[in-house]
Protein backbone atom coordinates (compact mmCIF):
# COMPACT_ATOMS: atom_id res chain seq x y z
CA UNK A 1 0.00 0.00 0.00
CA UNK A 2 2.86 2.71 0.67
CA UNK A 3 4.41 1.94 -2.89
CA UNK A 4 0.58 2.71 -4.24
CA UNK A 5 0.51 5.68 -2.33
CA UNK A 6 4.37 6.80 -3.30
CA UNK A 7 3.60 5.91 -6.55
CA UNK A 8 0.55 7.80 -6.87
CA UNK A 9 2.01 10.84 -5.11
CA UNK A 10 4.74 11.04 -7.67
CA UNK A 11 2.94 11.11 -11.01
CA UNK A 12 0.54 13.59 -8.93
CA UNK A 13 3.83 15.69 -8.23
CA UNK A 14 5.00 15.25 -11.76
CA UNK A 15 1.68 16.07 -13.29
CA UNK A 16 1.73 18.96 -11.17
CA UNK A 17 4.96 20.36 -12.46
CA UNK A 18 4.09 19.86 -16.15
CA UNK A 19 1.31 22.55 -15.09
CA UNK A 20 3.23 24.76 -13.21
CA UNK A 21 5.56 24.76 -16.89
CA UNK A 22 2.37 25.20 -18.90
CA UNK A 23 1.00 27.99 -16.75
CA UNK A 24 4.48 29.64 -16.44
CA UNK A 25 4.92 29.47 -20.24
CA UNK A 26 1.66 31.04 -21.05
CA UNK A 27 2.73 34.04 -18.54
CA UNK A 28 5.62 34.76 -20.16
CA UNK A 29 3.77 35.09 -23.80
CA UNK A 30 0.48 36.85 -22.26
CA UNK A 31 3.50 39.02 -20.02
CA UNK A 32 0.95 38.57 -17.28
CA UNK A 33 0.22 35.91 -14.22
CA UNK A 34 -2.25 33.06 -16.18
CA UNK A 35 -3.04 30.41 -13.76
CA UNK A 36 -5.25 27.22 -15.04
CA UNK A 37 -7.99 26.46 -12.57
CA UNK A 38 -9.01 22.45 -11.74
CA UNK A 39 -11.94 23.44 -12.85
CA UNK A 40 -10.37 24.24 -16.70
CA UNK A 41 -8.35 21.10 -16.59
CA UNK A 42 -11.32 19.28 -15.47
CA UNK A 43 -13.71 20.62 -18.64
CA UNK A 44 -10.70 19.90 -21.25
CA UNK A 45 -10.10 16.49 -19.85
CA UNK A 46 -14.26 15.56 -20.17
CA UNK A 47 -16.86 18.30 -19.81
CA UNK A 48 -19.46 16.00 -19.40
CA UNK A 49 -18.50 14.45 -15.91
CA UNK A 50 -18.28 17.73 -14.55
CA UNK A 51 -21.78 17.79 -15.03
CA UNK A 52 -23.05 14.09 -14.12
CA UNK A 53 -20.84 14.33 -10.86
CA UNK A 54 -23.40 18.04 -10.55
CA UNK A 55 -26.50 15.33 -10.73
CA UNK A 56 -24.75 12.74 -8.60
CA UNK A 57 -24.50 15.16 -5.83
CA UNK A 58 -27.89 16.77 -6.10
CA UNK A 59 -29.45 13.79 -6.04
CA UNK A 60 -27.67 12.35 -3.13
CA UNK A 61 -28.41 15.52 -1.02
CA UNK A 62 -24.97 16.31 -0.91
CA UNK A 63 -25.67 19.32 -3.54
CA UNK A 64 -24.70 22.63 -1.20
CA UNK A 65 -21.68 20.97 -0.16
CA UNK A 66 -20.77 20.11 -3.38
CA UNK A 67 -21.50 23.41 -4.31
CA UNK A 68 -18.90 24.93 -2.24
CA UNK A 69 -16.39 22.96 -2.86
CA UNK A 70 -16.71 23.67 -6.69
CA UNK A 71 -17.25 27.19 -5.92
CA UNK A 72 -13.27 27.16 -3.99
CA UNK A 73 -11.95 24.37 -4.45
CA UNK A 74 -12.36 23.86 -8.33
CA UNK A 75 -11.62 27.46 -8.94
CA UNK A 76 -7.70 27.21 -7.43
CA UNK A 77 -4.84 26.61 -9.38
CA UNK A 78 -4.38 23.00 -10.71
CA UNK A 79 -1.02 22.75 -10.13
CA UNK A 80 -1.67 23.77 -6.34
CA UNK A 81 -4.64 21.29 -6.09
CA UNK A 82 -2.73 18.51 -7.40
CA UNK A 83 0.50 19.38 -5.19
CA UNK A 84 -0.74 19.17 -2.95
CA UNK A 85 -2.26 15.93 -2.88
CA UNK A 86 0.79 14.68 -4.38
CA UNK A 87 2.48 15.59 -1.38
CA UNK A 88 0.20 14.39 0.82
CA UNK A 89 0.13 10.56 -0.91
CA UNK A 90 3.58 10.37 -0.95
CA UNK A 91 4.06 11.84 2.80
CA UNK A 92 1.06 9.32 3.89
CA UNK A 93 2.72 6.39 1.75
CA UNK A 94 6.57 7.00 3.53
CA UNK A 95 8.12 4.40 5.53
CA UNK A 96 7.83 4.70 9.45
CA UNK A 97 10.86 6.32 11.41
CA UNK A 98 12.54 4.08 13.49
CA UNK A 99 12.82 6.11 16.64
CA UNK A 100 15.51 3.78 18.65
CA UNK A 101 17.61 4.85 16.01
CA UNK A 102 17.06 8.66 15.96
CA UNK A 103 17.53 8.40 19.48
CA UNK A 104 21.29 7.62 19.66
CA UNK A 105 21.52 10.59 17.85
CA UNK A 106 21.56 12.50 21.03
Amino acid sequence: MRFVLRLVGTWLLGLALVLLVIDGTKSLAASDIVMTSLSQIWLFVHPQSLGDVDQFMAANGAGPVWDLVRGTLLDWPAFAILGGLGILSAFAGRRPANRLQNLDRF
